[in-house]
C-alpha cells in the first residue's frame, strides 16, 4: 500500500502523462525540428514554383516560336520537293546529306 501513495515531491494528480510528455525536452526539440522542416519545405516549394514559372515562360516566349518556324521550313521544303517532281526536274539532294562514298 505504501507504494501506491504519491510522494509529496511529485506533480499534482491533474498533470496527466500526455502533458508531462508534451512538456519534455525531447518533445520540444521534436516540435522545433518539425517546425524547421515545415519552413524549409515551404521555401523549397516556393522556389521550385518560381523556377518552373521562369522555365515555362521562357519556353513559351523563345522555344515555341522556334518549333513553329522549324515546322514551317520543313513544310516549305516538302512543298518545293513535290513541285519539282511534278515539273519533271530531278529532285535535288537534301542540303543536310553527308559526304558520299
Amino acid at each position: 500500500m505504501a507504494s501506491m501513495v504519491r510522494s509529496s515531491g511529485s506533480k499534482s494528480s491533474s498533470d496527466g502523462v500526455l502533458s508531462r510528455i508534451s512538456s519534455s525536452s525531447v518533445a520540444k526539440k521534436g516540435k522545433a525540428a518539425a517546425s524547421d522542416v515545415s519552413y524549409v519545405a515551404k521555401r523549397l516549394l516556393k522556389s521550385t514554383g518560381k523556377a518552373a514559372w521562369i522555365v515555362a515562360t521562357t519556353f513559351i516566349v523563345l522555344g515555341l516560336p522556334l518549333i513553329i518556324e522549324m515546322e514551317r521550313e520543313a513544310q516549305f521544303n516538302e512543298l518545293e520537293l513535290q513541285q519539282s517532281s511534278l515539273l519533271g526536274a530531278p529532285p535535288a539532294p537534301p542540303a543536310f546529306a553527308g559526304p558520299s562514298k
